[in-house]
């Protein structure tokens, strides 16, 4: 049992999933089989937190249902917010068994929760995280206000540095890497067709 089906037993939601969200859960056995970039087994969604007790109750709720069907998954849970004002809420899938499907679930039953209370401008993005053959880090990053997916390649490998969504801060990234996965995933994921809002993640905790 998949952390979808835990969590539709366990709590109403809205709708079907979002179909771009989703791509990831496909695409990533083409990233696998043909580009031997794996699953790191952790994803992330980011947001801007609201200083209410009713956003900060929807937020508890969420992250215990996700964490109570974590149990039976192995998904696990935790919060951290940065520098800029932001929360991550990341989520891991058990040592030796990523799961993309289950984690875009958590993911998505967590952006959907903030959309359902009526706080879906405060949605920044979701960040999964992959690793190459060279062991280095390879970030796919979907943008909830624009509904597109890219990637970003810190160019030395971590993504080390502080979070940021410009250039001036963090460190360098692989430009002609990013470009290169463009072209191979173009026919599995919807890519930001602007390149100017390929915007860089410094500091990804995942």
């Amino acid at each position: 049992m998949g952390l979808r089906d835990i969590l539709t037993g366990r709590r109403q939601v809205k709708g079907p999933a979002p179909d771009r969200l989703f791509a990831i859960s496909t695409a990533y056995v083409t990233l696998q089989a043909e580009h031997q970039i794996s699953p790191a087994g952790s994803a992330a969604i980011v947001f801007q937190a609201l200083a209410t007790s009713e956003f900060e109750a929807t937020l508890r709720e969420m992250e215990e249902v996700v964490t109570s069907a974590g149990g039976d998954t192995g998904t696990s849970v935790s919060t951290q917010d940065d520098s800029y004002g932001y929360r991550w809420m990341i989520l891991r899938s058990p040592e030796g068994s990523p799961s993309i499907e289950d984690l875009a679930v958590g993911i998505n039953a967590v952006s959907g929760s903030i959309e359902t209370a009526g706080h879906g401008e405060r949605l920044l993005c979701a960040v999964f995280a992959f690793v190459d053959a060279h062991k280095q880090r390879v970030y796919f990053i979907y943008n909830y206000k624009r509904g597109f997916w890219y990637p970003f390649v810190p160019a030395d490998g971590t993504g080390a540095g502080a979070v940021g969504t410009d250039g001036a801060a963090g460190g360098q990234r692989s430009t002609e890497r990013e470009l290169q996965l463009k072209a191979q995933m173009a026919d599995e994921l919807p890519i930001e067709p602007e390149l100017e809002r390929w915007f860089p993640l410094w500091g990804i905790p995942i």
